[in-house]
This record gives structure tokens, C-alpha cells and sequence, in this order.
């Protein structure tokens, strides 16, 4: 199945500087920073010159792409990266991760092997480990870097490493996939068919003992047991004669072997339904952006002589991905926002194209952020977005007044004209005054009813006419005292309405904000809350995993006669689920800590928020006390 998308070719993810060091390559770290959906990671290792790079191209749908090589040579060097969109999982991108071959003689750099297969760990959601020929005892030798993970990799910061270290392992550490390449065996244990998977489950099998030589003996099947909750086998025939085999990335599917076809289609399809998104501790789901982030947080430990930490790793990655996290979400807000609004418009509408900007930030903020357990991050994005929402209310407002203020000045036009000329400076005058300045003030009203500062603005312009208004009122000699009187009162009736009018209008936006308050915060905590839901889910789906590993462990060991190791098997089972019952009855206690950190937010936010809002038409009325 071919899938084309994000990359035509590999790159080379992760290689050594002319100095030696470990580094990751500029390129693929910019290719992943723009992947920001779950990245399933398969990683494949094993010996130089195996064949591992024809798996991966097959995976990615490919005949080639990953350097196949036809020399004694090995041919990849570091670890190379092709990102294809999955297949199967819609929303999901698979990123294959070839690595350079181990124990090659070139290089003779025992060391520099192991940090390769540590991260082809550290960094993938499913492993395969690809050999030649059986899976025997020189094969699980050679497989010698897995005894060497407790040594070169620590799941937690701090502690001592206990009896029960395996549990943590094998949260984060991928599904194993061993691939058995140029296989000639029968799949049968004395005269019975066996399974491909128990094949290796046999070949797991500990010898009882405890001598120097058993315990080499049973090292590594111990590590694969202990350390993979999840083990699979796949045995491939050779895949064509020694002379097609020099040429594989130029063969056709009919030059190929049938079986091994077959086999290599089961292959692909178990990843592409079983290789799970890859994710670190706490259950989080880890995007090709936090992929990147994260390899450079290990190959910098590397370097730098410590032995890489996952903990440690996820509070490095939790900073660079939350700082990111909020600078896209605010990008994000401001580009929905300026791309809907069209300045002055309706409070509603500016709220609602508000509401959908912020939903859209929100999602993208959750899914970048990371470990953001004290919503930190989500606190400052809140405020961002109600700063940047906030300013553009006034602008809104701003807008609103400018445009009613053209309306007034073109419609009072006549009037101001005639006050300069003296028009309604005579007997009767008043009346006319009056009457003009009703008749304007409803065309007014009519042409700016759908702008918000409409009725601020006419308050002002009244209140500012009230003068004039008594001149001319004093002037009309038609009036009597009482009639003057009566007059001068209902005028400042009116203006005292109008005045009414422009209050109404900015309590009005000022329920428009709280009500924008709310939503914000149900958003926010809506999305915080489904997020963690989402992580315990995945959480408590490892710890089954890894308990159900254990207790199938228990069983075998306890069928071997390994009557101490299935003692030992149960005291971390007994331990892995009380700490399952811990996480269970935690989680109301984390919710309720969430709900008081995004209402924090909000608390700090809003007074600030609405004052500012309706600020403007405040300022203005504000002109009254003067």
C-alpha cells in the first residue's frame, strides 16, 4: 500500500559530528515540528548487512527509499527517518526509524551501538529486531545491548532501583517485534506445528540454575521477558537466489519468493493495526513536534556523559513544548480572529467568531502541551487570549464611534449650519430647534442602529447641544417664564434618558463579557478534563498491559519450576496493582485541582477583563461629571 504525503524520501534523523558526537540533523528536526498529529514510531535494529532497511521500506509502502546496499558494507549510518501517513489510523503519522547496523567491524565503536539501540528504544512505539537465520543462543548474544538498558537508560528521577523497576520499563518501553530473516526451519516443537510467537517464547525459555554460565545463559531472555510486555515473531524464507538478492530495490514482486511476500504483507499489516502511538510517562501521547523535542533532549543527555532519563526528558520536553504550545495556540486565536472579524460588528457576532477562535486554540494548546499538570501554561494562554479579545473589543468600539461619529456629523450637518446662521434665533424658534433635533436624532438612530456606541455617541452630542439649546430657548420671546422653564427641564429629561440609553448599552457589553468569561473557562476546563481522561484511559491501559504481562510470566515461571522467580513475579504484581488503586482514587482529587487552577485564571483575568471592555463608553461618559 503506498503512502504518499509528508516525505518522498528519508533523511537522516540522528548522526555523529565530525567530533563523534551524537546529534540530531536540522532537517528532520523541522519535518517533525511540523507533524502535530500522534506519531506511531517503528524502529528497526539488528545486525549490519541483515536486511532491516527493505522491512521499513516496505512499511512505508515503498520498493525503495531506505539504502538497501548489495556489499559487505553497512550501508545506513545513524538513524534514518521517513514520515508516511498511516495507512490505517486516520490522524495519525508513521515515522520509521532505520538504524545503523550493529557490529559493524569498520567501526568497532561497542559504544556507540549501544547509545544507537537505546534510542531506536527511547524514541519508538514498536521495536523489530531484525537477525538472520535462528533464534538460538549465539542469536540472543549478539542481542547483548537489551541486558545493557537498566545500565545505559533510568525510567525515574530519583529513588532507588528496586525488585520492581521491571514494571517501569515496561510502561515505556515499545512493543518488541523480532523478525527472523532467511528462516529454513520447520515451525514444530517433536511432531507438533508451532506459532511463529511460540517459537520465541521457546527460545525465551530460562535454564534452572544458578552458576556463573546460567546466569549469561539466561540474562538476556530474562531482559526481553521482563523489559517487553508485548513479544512477537515473524520468520521470513529468503526473499530470492543470492544474485536477484544484490539487487532487491530493483526486483519486481514476481522475482521475489511467495511466501516470503506473504509474510512480509502479514508483517506490515500487524504494525499498521497493532504499533501504538508512541508515549512517554503519564500516558501522554507524543506528536511528530514532541518527537523531535524529545530526541534532542536524549542525544543531549548522551553527550553530555548522563545516562538519558525518561523522566527527567518529560520535564525537559513538558517546558520546550509548553512554551510552543502557547505561542501557536495565541497564533492560532489571532489568525481565526482577524480572518472573521470585519471591524465594527455586533458584540454577539465578535463573541461567537471569539468563542470558535478560542475552541480551535484550545484544542491545538492540548494537544501540543505536555505534562502541564498545574495548567501553568493553560493560566498564561487564558490570559493571552483575553488580552489580545480585549483589545480588540475596544478596537471594535473604537471603530463603532468613529463610524457613528461620520453618521452624526453628516446628519446634525443642516442643524450646525443653521445654529451658525442664527436660523433659531427668533419668536418660535425653539420649537423649531426642537423639532429639527428630534427629526435628526431619529435618522440618526436609524442609519447607526446596529453599531454599539450608538447611543454613547448621540448622549455626548446632546449633552454638548445643551447649551445651545438653552440660548436658544432664552431667546424665543414666544415663551413664557413658565413656558421657558417647563422647557428647560424637559431638555434635561431628555438628555438624562439618553444618558440612560448609553449605560443600558454598556451593561449590555459588560453581560456579553462575563458571559464570554464563562464560556472561556467551561472551554478550558472541558478541554483540560477530556485530556487527562484521555491520558488515565491510556495509563490505566498500560498498566493492564503490563499486568497481564506479569501474570502470563508468573504462570510460565511457575510451570518451569522457577518457584523463587514466580514469588518475586508476584510481589510486583501485588505492588503494580495497589499502585493502579492509588491512580484510580487519585483522579477525583486531580480534577477538582484542575477546576481550582483554570478558575484561578479566570479570577485573575476577569476583573481586569470587563472594566476595560465597556472602559471606552465609560471614558466618554465619564465626560458628564466634568
Amino acid at each position: 500500500m503506498a503512502c504518499v504525503g509528508l516525505m518522498s524520501a528519508p533523511v537522516c534523523l540522528i548522526e555523529s559530528d565530525e567530533n563523534g558526537k551524537l546529534c540530531v540533523r536540522k532537517q528532520a528536526k523541522d519535518i517533525l515540528d511540523g507533524i502535530n498529529e500522534p506519531a506511531v514510531v517503528v524502529s528497526v535494529v539488528g545486525l549490519y548487512r541483515t536486511g532491516k532497511s527493505y522491512l521499513m521500506n516496505r512499511l512505508a509502502g515503498q520498493q525503495s527509499g531506505f539504502a538497501l546496499g548489495s556489499t559487505i558494507e553497512s550501508k545506513t549510518k545513524g538513524i534514518w527517518m521517513w514520515c508516511v501517513p498511516h495507512p490505517y489510523k486516520e490522524g495519525h503519522t508513521l515515522v520509521l526509524l532505520d538504524t545503523e547496523g550493529l557490529g559493524d567491524v569498520e567501526k568497532g565503536d561497542e559504544k556507540h551501538d549501544t547509545w544507537i539501540f537505546c534510542l531506536a528504544v527511547l524514541l519508538s512505539s514498536t521495536l523489530a529486531y531484525n537477525s538472520l537465520g535462528v533464534i538460538d543462543n549465539m542469536a540472543l548474544e549478539k542481542l547483548h545491548y537489551v541486558t545493557e538498558l537498566t545500565e545505559n537508560i533510568r525510567v525515574k528521577a530519583e529513588g532507588s532501583r528496586g525488585e520492581d523497576e521491571s514494571a517501569d520499563f515496561m510502561r515505556v518501553f515499545p512493543a518488541f517485534v523480532w523478525a527472523v530473516r532467511d528462516f529454513t526451519l520447520e515451525l514444530k516443537r517433536g511432531d507438533d506445528p508451532i506459532t511463529s510467537d511460540e517459537y520465541l517464547e521457546g527460545a525465551l525459555t530460562l535454564k534452572p540454575g544458578n552458576s556463573p554460565q546460567t546466569e549469561r545463559f539466561n540474562l538476556p531472555r530474562r531482559c526481553l521477558r521482563n523489559f517487553f510486555a508485548v513479544r512477537k515473531c515473524f520468520v521470513f524464507p529468503r526473499p530470492s537466489s543470492t544474485q536477484n538478492m544484490r539487487r532487491m530495490e530493483e526486483l519486481d514482486e514476481e522475482d521475489l519468493d511467495s511466501e516470503f511476500l506473504e509474510q512480509a504483507k502479514t508483517f506490515c499489516r500487524y504494525i499498521y493495526d497493532n504499533a501504538d502511538p508512541k508515549v512517554v510517562c503519564g500516558g501522554r501521547t507524543i506528536t511528530g513536534t514532541a518527537l523531535g523535542n524529545l530526541a534532542e533532549v536524549y542525544v543531549e543527555a548522551i553527550c553530555s556523559g548522563k545516562v538519558p532519563c525518561l523522566e527527567n526528558a518529560v520535564v525537559s520536553l513538558a517546558k520546550i513544548q509548553n512554551v510552543r504550545a502557547v505561542d501557536q495556540a495565541l497564533m492560532s486565536y489571532m489568525t481565526e480572529l482577524l480572518s472573521m472579524a470585519q471591524l465594527p460588528m455586533d458584540p454577539a457576532d465578535l463573541s461567537n467568531i471569539h468563542t470558535v477562535a478560542e475552541k480551535k486554540a484550545i484544542e491545538g494548546f492540548v494537544t501540543m502541551s505536555f505534562n502541564d499538570n498545574d495548567q501553568i501554561y493553560q493560566q498564561e494562554l487564558m490570559r493571552k487570549i483575553h488580552n489580545e479579545y480585549e483589545d480588540m473589543c475596544l478596537q471594535n468600539n473604537q471603530a463603532s464611534q468613529m463610524q457613528c461619529e461620520a453618521v452624526l456629523r453628516e446628519v446634525f450637518d443642516t442643524l450646525e449650519k443653521g445654529i451658525s446662521d442664527g436660523l433659531y434665533l427668533k419668536p418660535r424658534g425653539y420649537r423649531q430647534y426642537r423639532d429639527m433635533l428630534a427629526q435628526l436624532a431619529k435618522e440618526y438612530r436609524a442609519r447607526t442602529q446596529s453599531q454599539i456606541m450608538c447611543e454613547e455617541v448621540l448622549s455626548l452630542h446632546l449633552k454638548a447641544k445643551e447649551e445651545v439649546g438653552n440660548m436658544i430657548l432664552q431667546a424665543d420671546g414666544s415663551l413664557s417664564a413658565a413656558e421657558q422653564e417647563k422647557e428647560v427641564q424637559r431638555l434635561k429629561n431628555e438628555i438624562l434618558e439618553q444618558r440612560q440609553k448609553g449605560l443600558e448599552e454598556q451593561n449590555r457589553l459588560q453581560e456579553q463579557a462575563f458571559k464570554d468569561m464563562q464560556r472561556t473557562h467551561d472551554e478550558h476546563l472541558n478541554q483540560i478534563i477530556h485530556q487527562m481522561e484521555r491520558e488515565q484511559e491510556r495509563m490505566r491501559i498500560d498498566n493492564e498491559r503490563v499486568l497481564d504481562a506479569k501474570l502470563k510470566e508468573k504462570e510460565t515461571l511457575l510451570q518451569q519450576g522457577f518457584q523463587r522467580e514466580a514469588a518475586r513475579m508476584q510481589r510486583e504484581i501485588d505492588s503494580l496493582k495497589a499502585e493502579m488503586n492509588e491512580q484510580e482514587t487519585s483522579q477525583p482529587s486531580t480534577v477538582s485541582k484542575v477546576m481550582d487552577g483554570i478558575g484561578t485564571a479566570a479570577a485573575f483575568v476577569l476583573p481586569g477583563f470587563i472594566p476595560k471592555v465597556a472602559g471606552m463608553g465609560l471614558s466618554l461618559l465619564s465626560r458628564w461629571f466634568r
